[in-house]
């Protein structure tokens, strides 16, 4: 069997909470070799504070296939120690606030002077410059200021507010790992590594394209629920059923949109895809009475047979079981709980889960040992509450 993608490929792993460890779970489950650094108090306070409805914590389900060691990094020796792991690591990954890893000693161009192929990769809320680079913030403050929170939500209410971190997870989980794995590729070719700074708001504010469409034409982005995406079309939207469900109606191409209009023996409504304004929400009301007739169960037996984008609104525990996921293997168990797969598929390369979260300082000895301290250096570190 071939190795993992990432196999050989040293990672060490010093966010906390759920940015940054999850991006660094995807690169465990390609196969690096993930050690994750946690200060000698309690460590990852994600391993307590993550419990919120119930005893699994969110902390188990961005950590596997990880190890751990605790690092006392405010004192000499925990410095010290890190940097001799850091000569011969790929990748760093940080969440703190910026320069906090520089006071600590163990920044970019400290370990880049004695390690120059390291890539060194920063999540922040809002980078490393500009004049918000000092605020706090959490996922909702970044979708505020990328203008997207203000588009979330319908006609004439309130923003609202996702129960998907999409700042922290597209930005401080999926953005890093894009531009941490090209800085890989270009050390291996070049023998050179690269800083990389992901700030959280920066990607998704990137992303907000059709907003931004708005703007370019109209110099404004639309109200709240009134763009072609958010509720302006009777073609593209969420319809409640008879029993209070909802149906997720994208039915946005014309072949698409003439199968819906069969579908539903209104022939009539044909013409009227992409009508907007006035036309088009007589055309969406037409369309919440036509669903309202039937339960959500009903209408999914209708659109099973029909190809035109319409599917049930599924609530999270039916999605576990849901057919298409199941097939895809997308649920799997890990140290007894159970959690999502990767989202990817590679060939040659089946999922493994080689272990669960670790607990706190569970792999130090170990991971000292490999990189070269000696027994008595580990028990002095030990004595020292360095580890």
């Amino acid at each position: 069997m071939r190795p993992p993608p990432l196999a050989g490929l040293r990672v060490l792993d010093l966010t906390r909470l759920l940015p940054g460890p999850l991006a660094t779970m995807h690169l465990g489950d390609l196969g690096a070799d993930v050690i994750k650094i946690e200060d000698t108090g309690g460590g990852d306070y994600a391993r307590t504070a993550g419990a919120v409805h119930g005893k699994t914590s969110y902390f188990e389900l961005v950590n596997r296939n990880k190890r751990s060691l605790t690092l006392d990094l405010k004192q000499s020796a925990g410095v010290e120690a890190f940097m001799r792991l850091a000569a011969n690591a790929d990748v760093i990954v940080e969440g703190f606030r910026p320069g906090v890893v520089d006071k600590l000693g163990v920044g970019y161009q400290a370990v880049a002077a004695i390690n120059p192929r390291i890539v060194y990769c920063a999540i922040t809320g809002y980078g490393q410059d500009g004049p918000y680079r000092d605020r706090a913030g959490h996922d909702l403050n970044y979708l505020a200021y990328s203008g997207l929170l203000d588009q979330i939500g319908i006609a004439g209410s309130a923003p609202a507010i996702p129960n998907f971190q999409i700042g922290d997870l597209l930005g401080g989980s999926l953005s890093a790992l894009i531009g941490l794995l090209a800085g890989v590729v270009d050390a291996r070719a070049s023998g050179r590594g690269r800083y990389v700074d992901v700030s959280m708001t920066d990607a998704v504010f990137a992303h907000t394209l059709f907003p931004l469409l708005a703007v370019l034409d109209r110099g404004r982005a639309q109200p709240r629920g009134a763009d072609l995406l958010s509720g302006g079309m009777p073609s593209y939207g969420v319809y409640a059923t008879s029993d209070g469900r909802h149906l997720a109606v994208s039915a946005m191409e014309p072949k698409f949109w003439q199968t819906l209009c069969d579908t539903l023996d209104r022939p009539d409504l044909r013409p009227c895809a992409f009508a907007t304004g006035a036309e088009g929400q007589r055309i969406r009301g037409e369309l919440e009475a036509i669903f309202a007739r039937r339960s959500l169960a009903e209408w999914t037996a209708v659109f099973d047979g029909a190809d035109c984008c319409v599917a049930p609104v599924l609530r999270l525990e039916e999605s576990v079981d849901n057919a298409q996921l199941r097939a895809r293997e997308m649920i799997v168990e890990v140290a007894g709980v159970k959690q999502f797969a990767p989202p990817f598929k590679i060939s040659e390369h089946p999922f493994v889960a080689r272990h669960g979260a670790p607990g706190a300082g569970e792999h130090s000895a170990e991971i000292l040992g490999e990189a070269g301290f000696s027994a008595g250096e580990i028990a002095a570190l030990r004595a020292q509450q360095v580890i």
